[in-house]
């Protein structure tokens, strides 16, 4: 069951990825964490700024520690990433539904990520690491808008020991000898069975809807696609309303669904 009162907890260790985004590992001021799984977030609370739903990047074994990476683009983000170590946050959580990451075993996984959206699938490629033998070929397709946006850097080549890695961004930077473009151009010629395939798919709405198109076109159905929605969560437990996306309720329906779910839905304006 979430945790749905703030438990206070401590930053133990920060570190910057890109000029606007950081990476927290917390500890529990007492005791250990909820379990979470892949795909779920908790509500981060800054006292005095705001709280914001945070995808988890990591789920350490022991449950004494959780790692989440965070990108200033409001006042509770900013006092995130400028919190210091030491420094107190609360958290509730965990919330919602998380990515097939079991349902997968047996199967090829494509996992398909823009910008951020990285971070929220990091734990499946944790997993597609540690349990490689329960998989078939897994293959990660990242974008972003420069090399220097990239998240992960210095785990990005070490993944490529175990699984097949594609990078991609949209405007190159000065050494960058990678590919340049948008990441749907990695899933047309990426090697995939579409009949026994998986893909989970986080980033910008369109970059998600290209995503999807591309995989169908390449075969794969549209109950084996799997995307993270991201909407104005405020209560984590569907009574607020503020996620509501059609009938469905992202913080609790959600965030991770099938694409056959939610494809109209996403093609709304407004919606």
């Amino acid at each position: 069951m979430p945790v749905e009162t703030p438990i206070a907890c401590r930053v133990a260790e920060r570190r910057r990825e890109t000029a606007d985004t950081w990476t927290m590992r917390l500890e529990p001021a007492n005791g250990d964490f909820a379990r979470f799984t892949p795909g779920q977030f908790a509500m981060l609370y800054v006292f005095g700024a705001g709280e914001v739903p945070i995808s988890v990047s990591e789920i350490p074994a022991g449950g004494d520690t959780l790692v989440h990476t965070i990108r200033a683009v409001g006042a509770t983000t900013r006092a995130l990433c400028e919190a210091p170590s030491g420094a107190t946050i609360g958290l509730r959580g965990p919330f919602g539904r998380g990515w097939p990451v079991e349902e997968a075993e047996g199967r090829d996984v494509v996992v398909v990520a823009g910008g951020l959206g990285l971070a929220p699938l990091r734990p499946v490629v944790h997993a597609l690491l540690a349990h490689r033998d329960r998989y078939r070929r897994a293959t990660v397709l990242y974008g972003g808008r420069s090399p220097s946006e990239l998240l992960f850097r210095d785990e990005l080549d070490s993944w490529r020991d175990k699984l097949d890695v594609e990078l991609i961004v949209d405007a190159p930077e000065p050494g960058w000898e990678g590919d340049v473009g948008v990441v749907t151009r990695l899933i047309r010629r990426a090697e995939l069975d579409p009949g026994r395939t998986v893909a989970l798919s986080c980033g910008p709405d369109v970059m998600m809807r290209f995503a999807a198109a591309a995989l169908r076109e390449r075969g794969v159905a549209a109950d084996d696609i799997w995307v993270s929605l991201e909407r104005s969560m405020k209560c984590g437990t569907g009574h607020c309303g503020h996620c509501q996306l059609g009938p469905l309720f992202v913080c609790k329906d959600g965030p991770v669904v099938t694409y056959d779910r939610v494809e109209r839905l996403m093609t709304v304006p407004g919606l």
